[in-house]
């Protein structure tokens, strides 16, 4: 390689959540010289990433327990370590970090198998399936939050906190302070649910907001995410109100937007509550309910537990419970204040930095 430069081979699944810290980590590396490859499904072939190249190795998520699911599943992963194994032999990484999810499983397996060291960055409060699969054969494990959950005592020994690397657009916003709403003044909501929580943020906050004072309604400015399917009934239901506000199925600036905002109202991803955090807004945080190791729930209750969220269960989020809340928050802006600075003191602006730390120093040994 050019001049000792170090290859670092990234593994990362074909999602904004695994591929955008993937992301931030190459932007870092990069900087600091080192070659960046990139291992991934089909879904990221046109994701225009940071890398010298870009290698697609099958993949499949384990969906379903019936024998036809399961061989698939086994047959894909297998045949997806086979051809990491043959790239991993031919570029010689000096280094494989995987993002989680099974896309990471072959690239990571087969870096094992070649004595290629290996570093694991679990986002999300509570390890995934797929990590705790691989985290007695990684070198080391990066860990988005302070707290991890369902990591087995053999693998706490090689957990280092570094945080969720965020995007230079989350960065910049980060520097923007917080400015609580006066007691008469515009009180600016942000609502977004990503891909699969968009529909009861649509179903449940209108309603809501039509509950609410006439004095606390005529100060909202909604900036509401919507699928394109509900966009149409979430706008009538404002205008009906006289709401202010501003819909569409996809913001390209949410960082911009989050930081304008007085209090945000969203789902509790890693990347979200990584962005939520860092830039420090207050938020009402509302965990996708069916995820079988329940990440979102404990990615909400860190954020919860610092004082920076409010952690509203699914079930319990209904038109009357989001009413109060909003509310309340409203006619305290010390509160919101609070939240703000106690989310901005959780959260990681240098994480990419950090896990470059890491990464390198992997490599290096």
């Amino acid at each position: 390689m050019p001049g000792g430069a170090p290859l670092v081979l990234l593994a990362a699944g074909g999602t904004g959540g695994h591929l955008f810290p993937a992301e931030s980590l190459a932007v870092v590396l990069n900087k600091r010289g080192a070659i960046v490859d990139l291992a991934t499904d089909t879904r990221a072939a046109h994701f225009e990433f940071p890398a010298r190249a870009v290698h697609l190795i099958p993949s499949a998520t384990l969906r379903g327990r019936d024998p036809v699911s399961l061989a698939r599943t086994a047959w894909l992963l297998g045949s997806g370590t086979l051809k990491a194994f043959g790239i991993i032999g031919r570029i010689r990484p000096a280094v494989v970090v995987g993002f989680g999810g099974y896309p990471t499983v072959p690239p990571l397996l087969a870096a094992s198998w070649r004595g290629v060291p290996t570093v694991l960055h679990e986002q999300n409060g509570v390890m995934g399936r797929a990590n705790r699969l691989l985290a007695s054969r990684v070198t080391a494990i990066a860990t988005g939050f302070r707290v991890l959950n369902k990591v087995d005592d053999g693998a706490r020994a090689k957990l280092t906190f570094t945080g969720n690397p965020v995007r230079p657009l989350v960065i910049e916003a980060a520097k923007v302070p917080y400015h609580a709403a006066a007691a008469d003044g515009t009180l600016r909501l942000l609502v977004f649910g990503g891909s699969q929580g968009a529909r009861v943020m649509s179903e449940i906050v209108p309603p809501a907001i039509e509950k609410l004072s006439a004095a606390v309604r005529a100060r909202l400015h909604v900036v509401q995410q919507a699928r394109a399917e509900d966009i149409d009934a979430v706008s009538a239901h404002y205008e009906r109100l006289g709401v202010a506000h501003t819909c569409a199925p996809f913001f390209s600036d949410l960082p911009v937007r989050m930081a304008a905002a007085h209090l945000v109202i969203s789902r509790s991803g890693a990347s979200t509550v990584a962005e939520l955090s860092a830039i420090g807004r207050p938020g009402i945080l509302v965990p996708l309910p069916h995820a079988l190791d329940q990440d979102q729930l404990a990615n909400a209750g860190v954020l919860a537990d610092a004082g920076g969220a409010i952690r509203i269960v699914q079930s319990e989020f209904t038109p009357e419970r989001l009413a109060r809340e909003i509310e309340g928050l409203a006619a305290h802006p010390a509160r919101l204040s609070a939240m703000a600075l106690a989310a901005k003191a959780s959260g990681t602006v240098d994480a990419a930095e950090r896990l470059a730390d890491l990464v390198l120093a992997i490599a290096a040994r």
